[in-house]
């Protein structure tokens, strides 16, 4: 299999359960995400927060769609004022332990992973942007965090 980046769109944020969420869309098809992928994957979502701690309340999700019938979401939060949460769904992925490979039916499976290849260059970005807006400032700027995203384009570098 020759490896190739994949396609990174950035819409906007959005709020569940009282976080702010940044989202990151990844996938092969220029068509983007499947609507129907995008509202089973944000309806497991809630289940993938933590509790408030009194950091402010943002996370960033990966949805990424799979060359193959899997379909995955991860969302990283914010805690402790400086810590990543990790949980993760996926959905269509019998190796994961999803019961089919419907890309709508999102389980929560217990592994320690945190994202493949195309899931983890937001991450880098993320950790700066935190310290630029959250860190760094007297103030916390969270409206600034949430507008400050990696861009669109694809997942890496195409050279």
């Amino acid at each position: 299999m020759a490896f190739a980046e994949k396609l990174l769109t950035v819409p906007p944020p959005i709020e569940v359960a009282g976080r702010r969420i940044k989202r990151y869309h990844v996938t092969a098809d220029p068509a983007g995400i499947a609507p129907d992928v995008e509202e089973a994957a944000y309806a497991i979502l809630p289940r993938l927060l933590p509790e408030p701690d009194g950091t402010p309340p943002a996370t960033f999700v990966v949805l990424h769609r799979g060359g193959d019938d899997g379909a995955y979401l991860n969302a990283y939060s914010w805690v402790w004022d400086n810590v990543l949460h990790f949980r993760g769904a996926s959905a269509g992925q019998p190796v994961l332990g999803c019961p089919d490979r419907d890309p709508t039916h999102f389980i929560t499976p217990d592994l320690p992973w945190i994202g493949c290849v195309w899931e983890l260059p937001p991450i880098l970005h993320e950790r700066d942007a935190w310290v630029r807006h959250v860190l760094v400032p007297d103030t916390p700027d969270l409206d600034g965090y949430l507008s400050d995203s990696l861009p669109e384009g694809t997942t890496g570098d195409l050279s």
